[in-house]
């Protein structure tokens, strides 16, 4: 559902009124727009306290999207787009930020998916 991204290294990653674009170290670039997002899920992988390990993924229908990690620079303001959204879980939100399983949490899906 989601690029394999989480493990590569985020150049820079920009957050605007049109979606959110992530630039890797490789030259590649992963980007959605606000229109195109389906689902967004934090991804809690136990690798921390020393590298990355809570990833904001965002997905489309057609499964692109984009991994932002949450040290990102960026990620603030994403999180706060994000929390906007409507029918956001501010609580599952909460719990996945504040945990270290290894596990997936859906924090918002578009209405006319079921969520999961």
């Amino acid at each position: 559902m989601f690029p394999d991204s989480s493990s590569a290294q985020s150049r820079s990653v920009s957050v605007d009124d049109t979606g959110v674009r992530r630039q890797l170290a490789d030259g590649s670039e992963e980007s959605i727009t606000w229109s195109e997002l389906t689902a967004v899920v934090v991804r809690v992988i136990p690798e921390g306290p020393w590298k990355e390990d809570v990833f904001l993924m965002l997905a489309a229908a057609d499964g692109t999207g984009t991994a932002v990690p949450s040290g990102d620079p960026a990620a603030n303001a994403l999180i706060e787009r994000l929390q906007t959204l409507p029918g956001f879980d501010h609580d599952k939100f909460v719990e996945a930020m504040t945990t270290d399983a290894d596990e997936a949490y859906v924090v918002w899906k578009a209405d006319n998916q079921p969520a999961q």
